[in-house]
């Protein structure tokens, strides 16, 4: 099965390590980061993933792991 944009970008971003996390609340969007992630992971975050408009960006981070997630 074909990945959409928004899921292709979530793994390879965690593939490289990266380490922020969704943050949903009330149907806002964001993410949190505690740990350092990798340089690979922040290059990708800041080239594809941050200059991407609100609503593809927030379905990128909808498909990271959350901070409720053990």
């Amino acid at each position: 099965m074909e990945q959409t944009t928004a899921a292709s970008l979530a793994a390879e971003y965690l593939r490289l390590g990266g380490s922020r996390r969704a943050k949903i609340d009330d149907n806002h969007v964001g993410v949190r980061q505690w740990t350092q992630e990798t340089p690979a992971a922040e290059a990708f975050w800041n080239d594809h993933i941050a200059p991407l408009d609100d609503r593809r960006r927030d379905e990128v981070i909808t498909l990271l792991p959350t901070i409720n997630r053990v």
